[in-house]
Parts: C-alpha cells; sequence; structure tokens
C-alpha cells in the first residue's frame, strides 16, 4: 500500500517527547523523537509482546517512494492492526551544529500485506541517505496501542530523478525558453592557468571532468557524468558572446558546427535556479557511440538537434545549405561536452569584461521554493 498524506481523528500512538502531533489519522504522517525501544506515550498499552520486525529490506527505490517488508514470529501476529514506520534522514557528521536538526518522521499504516510502499516527496528527497526502523502495533478497544520493540536500523539511500522526472523538468524549461537567437560559437572562460596546464600537461587539449552538484538535487549528471562545460548565450543586440565571466578573463571559441553536428547526440540534463530571475538549463552534447553518449541514453532525455526550444543545429535552407545554429533567449544555457577538446581546434583570447564571481554556478544550490522550475517530488 502507499502511505497516504494527512488526515484527521484519532489519538496518536507514537509519543516518547512531549508536544507530538495529535489528532491524525491510521494513516497519516506524525513526527516525534523516538527513543529506539518501545513508545512511551500513556496512551499506550503494556500488553502482551507484538512480535518485532527481523531482517528488514529496502527495496524499488526511486527518488521519492521504496518499498519495505519484514519478517515476523507468529506469536501475536492475528493482533497487529498497525505498522508504525520511523524515518529519518541519516545525520551529516559535518553538518552545522547549530543549524536546526531535521524533524524525524513517523509513518503509521494499517497493516497490509507485505511489501509496502511508502511514498511521499513531502519527507523523501532524492539522492538522500535514510533511516529507518518498524514497530508492529495493536489497536485496543479503548483505543489505546499495545506495541512492539523497535526493529534494528536499516539505511538507504534514495534514486536519482526517472527520465518521467526530468521529462516535467524539459516540459516547465520549454514553457519560458523565449524565441531562438542565432549563434555562431561555443565558447568557456577559465583563468590563464587552466589553458597553461591543458597546453603544458593535458597535451594542448582540455579534458572532462565529473560535474558538480549544482542544480537539482536529483539531478543524474550531477558527480557521475564526466564532460567540459560550454556556453553560447549570445547578447541580444551584438548577436555576440558577452564581454563578461564569472569563470575567468580568459576565453576559448570554437566553432558550433566542431561540437555540435549531425553525429553529435543532444540530451536535457536539468533546469534550475539560484534564487534570482535567471533559469538555467543543462544540456549535454555526446558524439555518437561515446561513452558519454551511452551514459546518457540510459538517463536522460534526448532532443531533436534540428527541433526543440533549446538548442538547434539545421540546414540553412536559404544560403549556402551549410549549418545555422540557435539558442533559446530567455534561459542560460550550460552545455557539457563530453569529449576532450582540443584547443588547436579554436583560440583562446582575453575578454575585455569583468569576471562577475556572484554570477557563478559552481555548486549551487537550487532554489526548493521557485514554482517556475520545481517538480512535485523531492528538490
Amino acid at each position: 500500500m502507499e502511505v497516504p498524506g494527512l488526515a484527521h481523528n484519532i489519538t496518536s500512538p507514537l509519543s516518547p517527547c512531549e508536544g507530538m502531533i495529535k489528532d491524525l489519522s491510521l494513516d497519516a504522517i506524525q513526527l516525534c523523537e523516538r527513543d529506539g525501544s518501545k513508545s512511551q506515550d500513556g496512551s499506550i498499552s503494556e500488553m502482551e509482546e507484538l512480535p518485532v520486525p527481523q531482517n528488514i529490506k529496502i527495496s524499488n527505490i526511486t527518488c521519492d517512494s521504496f518499498k519495505i517488508c519484514w519478517d515476523m514470529e507468529a506469536r501475536s501476529k492475528e493482533r497487529i492492526t498497525h505498522y508504525f514506520i520511523d524515518l529519518n534522514k541519516k545525520e551529516n557528521k559535518n553538518s552545522n551544529k547549530f543549524k536546526h536538526k531535521d524533524v524525524p518522521t513517523k509513518l503509521v499504516a494499517k497493516a497490509v500485506p507485505l511489501p509496502m510502499t511508502v511514498r511521499g516527496h513531502w519527507f523523501l528527497s532524492p539522492r538522500t541517505e535514510y533511516t529507518v526502523a518498524v514497530q508492529t502495533a495493536s489497536k485496543q478497544t479503548d483505543g489505546d496501542y499495545a506495541v512492539s520493540e523497535w526493529s534494528e536500523i536499516i539505511e538507504f539511500c534514495t534514486a536519482d530523478y526517472s527520465t518521467v522526472h526530468l521529462n516535467q523538468l524539459l516540459e516547465k524549461a520549454e514553457v519560458i525558453a523565449g524565441r531562438m537567437l542565432r549563434f555562431s560559437v561555443f565558447y568557456r572562460n577559465q583563468n590563464k592557468e587552466y589553458f597553461d596546464h591543458a597546453r603544458e600537461v593535458q597535451e594542448n587539449r582540455m579534458l572532462p571532468s565529473v560535474k558538480d552538484n549544482s542544480g537539482s538535487h536529483g539531478s543524474p549528471i550531477s558527480g557521475k557524468l564526466e564532460g567540459i562545460f560550454f556556453s553560447c548565450n549570445t547578447e541580444f543586440n551584438t548577436g555576440k558572446p558577452p564581454q563578461d565571466s564569472p569563470y575567468g578573463r580568459q576565453r576559448f571559441e570554437v566553432r558550433a558546427d566542431t561540437l555540435f553536428n549531425p553525429d553529435t547526440n543532444l540530451y536535457f540534463g536539468d533546469f534550475y535556479c539560484m534564487y534570482t530571475a535567471y533559469h538555467y538549463v543543462i544540456l549535454v552534447l555526446a558524439p555518437k557511440g561515446s561513452s558519454g553518449d551511452e551514459f546518457c541514453k540510459q538517463r536522460l532525455p534526448a532532443l531533436d538537434i534540428s527541433n526543440n526550444r533549446f538548442l538547434t543545429c539545421k540546414q540553412d535552407e536559404e544560403g549556402d545549405g551549410g549549418l545555422v545554429f540557435h539558442h533559446a533567449q530567455d534561459v542560460i544555457l550550460e552545455v557539457i561536452y563530453t569529449e576532450p577538446v582540443d584547443l588547436a581546434l579554436g583560440n583562446v583570447a582575453e575578454i575585455s569584461g569583468h569576471q562577475l564571481m556572484s554570477m557563478s554556478t559552481v555548486n549551487a544550490k537550487k532554489d526548493p521554493s521557485c514554482k517556475t522550475c520545481n517538480i512535485s517530488v523531492g528538490r
């Protein structure tokens, strides 16, 4: 069964702590502390011991759900009417000790055949480690409860966004992408030391590196996909790349068709903002058959390179028949190219503008309250 949302009108069976939330239904979520043994609320009866859940197994894990099952001894099994599930984010030893602690979540469910599905984006986040323990309970005729000891504590980690969730993000991004502007080059800004290192140590090549944790917390490419970030946005009044950058005063420019052509696959990677009016779309360019292409095929929505709302490559039917390129005007595109790039394919020069560090998206956290770029799963 699925553990549903809030309802009303029972006396809660869970409360080792004071100030516990009461008047929630048997199918409700309840919040309190747990002491690792029997619940100590006065409303819980001390009767014949109920079987303690053993050998807990977690399966079918997604970004906002999981299935749980366990074994039980036969004694008093027929008296079980409810299961109490204690779910907590695993504590980070390096977290700020002055920060508010995550409130533990108690799930109350009627006793049903196992495995049982637990689903809820309001208390489960993607790519997050949790601990879970279980009690069995029996509701008495007077409304009180008899409970078992708590089970052992099990740890598990929720999954990344699936392609279903990414398609929801994709549809939201399409709404605000705006009209398409023509461009001719991809560019990458870094400091002088970065390009010196590429020349002297990396055989004149920029090499892919693992993507940081910027953007949506559930993004399947964060911390996994290797690539090189490029930009392609242009200034509306000049049609050329802007002269300011948050990443460094040295800029590598390469013709668009070097990285983006009919032998390249294009994927949607993410859509996010950083508590500002600017919205970012992450796209992935992967040469067909490359390792990056195989990675993306299994995890990301593919885009038609000649017909999508963000980045297109198509034949110029009115000109010389060459390739023409367009980018969305109203979002900032971050384009990841999955293969090494030789500096000899383009040129490096210093920009005339400023290095705007405040615009950097390195490890930037997504605004979880933005209605434009969030979906109804964990952020």
